[in-house]
């Protein structure tokens, strides 16, 4: 098996195209091959070998991605870690994974050999024998967000990913002119992912952004022409905000991915009306190494849906009992295919209640229509329970965002001393237009059911996101009145 988003794997005739670009410059195909080269004779000289773990903790620049194929090189393993970690959060990773490395820009109060990203050499020396990287290779171990606990080490080795680039290449029809641009945290397994390896595979090109800015974004699209992008709900936000007589020109973009959390079809029919090109939704997680569902580019789209299964997979709801429910009815969403990872780093428990009978168990809820759409309905954990009654917060929030001054929502519930708990909610309007708590709860009131209305409403300026942009539930949760409702 060859692994084609490896740069050394690529054909000859893509030697001399664009490959990797950042804010520093730009790299052929054959410059990375090298760079990737040089990094890992560095590695080497200091211990690295297959089996290994190397952990990179940068903000997103070309030395990242240098450093992650350097490990693969060697046969190693590299985890991505936030560069905005406390040193309490980062050791924790770096203990757990046993990295023996850390790649960073300083690193001085770590506990393993430290290199700096600045140091990293360009020029390697022709001492490293020739590239045997193995699909059974553990590439990447992807901590997940700890919303439940300490973080989990998700094992994901060169098939998944392999899998997975090709997967994403077909449905999304990449070919050697498009040309993404990267803008999500490269620690997160959608930006290596989407935005990294499928467009390698397919012998295109990444322009890697440090951080996003809507117009710093905007600014990058007008100048490096990029032909697609993934970015999560939060970015579309922002870009919908912005005045429509400042637009740069857009024109290259043929396509967007939206991911990693919901997203209201309020806010893509908004933001597509904007900028002229289709916003695809998509749904999957680390342990599924990115994506399992998409709806098509080219094809049909079906708006609140987020598309049927990526080439490869499958994907089903299952009832509680462990057998399969009937298209339109609710469901844990379960996945199968090559995509799926090996398990836990160190986790054999959690590995089998996430692994059962062959298919990766999500935690999710959805429907699938007749031809294979997936609809989420919710997180299983986010489920509200009224007196008895099963509360959706997803369904309370598309009902919020269907105002047309409401840009973001999110539902929690609140402890409650007769029902055990009860809906709250918190909105983020557009800072253009405005919107009343009161037209909020009118709304709430004409489209749904009397044990679903939000005990409260409150508007806020912004609502609280974790490291890959996702709004974050357990801190609204945290942030409520210690009282219990009454």
């Amino acid at each position: 098996m060859t692994i084609r988003y490896l740069p050394w794997n690529a054909p000859a005739e893509a030697a001399d195209r664009p490959c990797l670009r950042d804010e520093s410059g730009a790299l052929t195909y054959a410059d990375v091959a090298r760079r990737v080269d040089a990094v890992a004779e560095q590695f080497a000289a200091r211990g690295i070998g297959r089996g290994d773990v190397v952990a990179v903790m940068l903000p997103n620049r070309i030395e990242l991605l240098l450093a992650l194929m350097g490990a693969w090189r060697l046969g190693a393993a590299a985890t991505p870690i936030n560069p905005v970690f406390t040193p309490n959060e980062a050791g924790y990773q770096i203990a757990d994974s046993r990295a023996a490395l850390l790649v960073t820009t300083d690193g001085t109060d770590a506990d393993v050999p430290v290199l700096r990203a600045d140091d990293l050499a360009t020029t390697p020396s022709g001492t490293l024998p020739a590239p045997t990287v193995r699909p059974d290779d553990l590439a990447l171990l992807i901590y997940t967000s700890g919303s439940t606990g300490r973080p989990k080490g998700v094992m994901l080795d060169h098939a998944n990913l392999e899998a997975m680039a090709s997967s994403i290449g077909t449905s999304m029809r990449i070919t050697a002119a498009d040309h993404c641009l990267l803008v999500l945290p490269l620690f997160h397994v959608n930006a290596i992912c989407v935005s990294c390896l499928a467009p390698i595979q397919a012998g295109g090109q990444v322009t890697v952004l440090a951080r996003f800015s809507p117009t710093g974004f905007l600014d990058a699209i007008a100048t490096h022409r990029p032909t697609y992008f993934s970015a999560v709900p939060t970015i579309y936000a922002r870009l919908a905000e912005q005045p429509a007589e400042t637009l740069p020109d857009v024109s290259s973009v043929r396509f967007a991915v939206c991911g990693a959390a919901p997203v209201s079809k309020e806010l893509l029919h908004r933001t597509e009306s904007m900028f002229g090109f289709p916003i695809i939704e998509g749904y999957g997680l680390t342990e599924g190494t990115c994506a399992s569902t998409v709806n098509p580019v080219d094809g049909v789209r079906k708006p609140g849906t987020v598309g049927p299964a990526l080439p490869g997979q499958q994907v089903a709801t299952m009832a509680a009992d462990g057998s399969f429910t009937a298209t339109g009815e609710a469901g844990e969403i379960v996945i199968q295919g090559p995509n799926v990872m090996r398990g836990y780093l160190n986790r054999p428990e959690a590995t089998a209640e996430s692994l059962v009978g062959g298919w990766l168990h999500t935690g999710d809820v959805g429907v699938l229509d007749e031809d294979g759409y997936l609809t989420i309905v919710d997180r299983i954990k986010d489920m509200i329970i009224r007196g008895g009654e099963n509360v959706y917060p997803k369904e309370i929030e598309s009902v919020l965002g269907r105002h047309p001054a409401v840009v973001e929502a999110a539902v929690v519930g609140a402890a409650h001393e007769v029902y055990g708990e009860v809906p709250v909610a918190y909105v983020v309007a557009y800072p253009d237009l405005s919107v009343t708590a009161d037209e909020l709860m009118q709304l709430c009131r004409t489209n749904l059911t009397k044990i679903k209305l939000p005990v409260a409403l409150h508007i806020v300026p912004e609502l609280p996101k974790n490291a890959v942009g996702k709004i974050d539930k357990p801190a609204l949760r945290a942030a409520l009145t210690a009282t219990p409702s009454r």
